[in-house]
């Protein structure tokens, strides 16, 4: 019993910095130091000084600013114009027409970007007016945009997915492998859903343009080569083992200054402003990392995951139950903290509880993430909602209301990766 009180004692610190609008980083630490300080005899400074700086100096993390930088070089070029401007003649046959430029947009992007807020920005940026101007319905248009961006997080290279496997010690390249058939599986998924809803709605979709010759179209398409092969270069240089994950991000990163320099949007300006906002975001990712890194290992000191793990054991819960407590655990959390701060603020609590149910800690980062991609259009703090909430001036709740039917496909792939499992560990296990 009183492992629980000490566990209600430290929620209750964490939850109240939080909602006090402390950074979650310190109130990370606060809550690490407040569990050593008060209930155990550890040495506090040397186990925090030791602890941040081996957090700090990983070389898997060194492949989180790259793929970030890779992300806001591709972010200032003219690569959704390029996008759109390729992919819109092959949709016109394709019940719903122009609206899946949004799906394989935001899926290609997703791609080059890792990052969901960038992958809705990009494209809602060059989507929005065009298809607001062709009369799209705006609720389809809203919906598909919010639902597709989330496959930033889910496709690689996948920033969250490094921070899981730093904070598991997970292989990055197989978490990567591990996350292209979900991701292909949502696209399908999201498409068909425009498919069956365009065709019971066919007078609100608007006629498509007269039909394009097939060479036109491939001139047209010529654009999208040089981003293909980017991803190629990339994602085809790690599943096939000739890089790293970090050396992979390198040569993206310099790929996409080649890239940005050839549409001529790259100029010092735009590469500062790139470098800027890539160093950002990555130490802020780093520093949560760090104070996730210390509650770890000051929770190891008190004891409470293994306690908590022995708790939730005593219950004899099913996997299948643990999984439907944890995706309702992960959905709450999820409505008040971005996915990076949920993924690092549980692991090491959870992560114990479910290799004891005999999970996979590899299938279950995928879970994870596709739990976390449906957070981010929930609100109130739905990321996703934000962006687009911003790039409309429509309220947040209708913005909500229109990626409704969204959430509820994410659900249903999550449904699906539970009950088949292999569709997550296929690749991984025969790559």
């Amino acid at each position: 019993m009183s492992e629980i009180l000490l566990t209600v004692f430290l929620l209750f610190i964490l939850f109240f910095l939080l909602g006090s609008g402390v950074w979650v980083a310190f109130s990370l630490l606060i809550v690490g130091i407040a569990g050593m300080a008060l209930f155990t005899d550890a040495p506090l400074g040397e186990v925090m000084a030791t602890t941040i700086w081996g957090a700090s100096n990983s070389w898997a993390l060194a492949a989180l600013p790259l793929f970030i930088w890779m992300g806001e070089i591709l972010f200032r070029s003219r690569l959704s114009q390029d996008m759109f401007t390729g992919l819109s003649p092959w949709m016109n046959r394709l019940p719903g027409r122009l609206l899946h430029v949004n799906i394989f947009g935001c899926a290609i992007f997703a791609a080059v970007s890792g990052s969901s807020a960038a992958t809705a920005a990009t494209i809602g940026k060059m989507a929005i007016p065009e298809l607001s101007q062709r009369k799209y319905p705006e609720s389809l248009m809203l919906g598909t945009l919010a639902g597709s961006a989330t496959l930033g997080l889910l496709i690689p290279p996948s920033i969250i997915l490094i921070v899981y496997g730093v904070a598991t010690e997970q292989s990055i390249a197989r978490l990567f492998i591990a996350g292209v058939l979900p991701g292909i599986l949502l696209v399908v998924l999201f498409v068909g859903y425009v498919v069956i809803w365009s065709l019971f709605n066919k007078d609100k979709i608007p006629s498509g343009d007269a039909d394009i010759p097939f060479a036109e179209k491939i001139a047209r398409s010529k654009n999208l080569i040089p981003v293909l092969l980017l991803i190629a270069g990339v994602i085809g240089s790690i599943y096939t083992g000739i890089a790293s994950p970090t050396d992979a991000a390198a040569v993206g990163v310099v790929l996409a200054m080649v890239l940005s320099w050839h549409s001529g949007t790259l100029n010092m300006e735009t590469f500062r402003d790139g470098l800027i906002g890539a160093t950002k975001t990555s130490c802020m990712i780093a520093f949560i990392l760090a104070g996730a890194a210390f509650l770890t290992v000051a929770m190891g000191f008190t004891g409470i995951p293994r306690l908590l793990a022995q708790w939730i054991g005593s219950f004899e819960l099913s996997a299948y139950s643990l999984l439907a407590a944890l995706t309702v655990f992960f959905i709450i959390l999820g409505c008040f903290l971005d996915g990076i701060s949920v993924v690092v603020l549980t692991t090491s609590v959870i992560l114990p509880m479910v290799e004891q149910a005999g999970i996979d800690p590899l299938w279950f980062g995928i879970f994870v993430v596709i739990v976390v991609e449906m957070s981010q259009i929930t609100p109130p703090v739905g990321f996703n909602l934000f962006v687009i909430q911003s790039l409309t001036g429509r309220n947040i709740l209708h913005v909500a209301k229109a990626a409704a039917p969204f959430f509820f496909l994410l659900l249903a792939a999550l449904g699906l990766i539970v009950f088949v499992p292999e569709i997550v560990t296929f690749l991984p296990n025969n790559m």
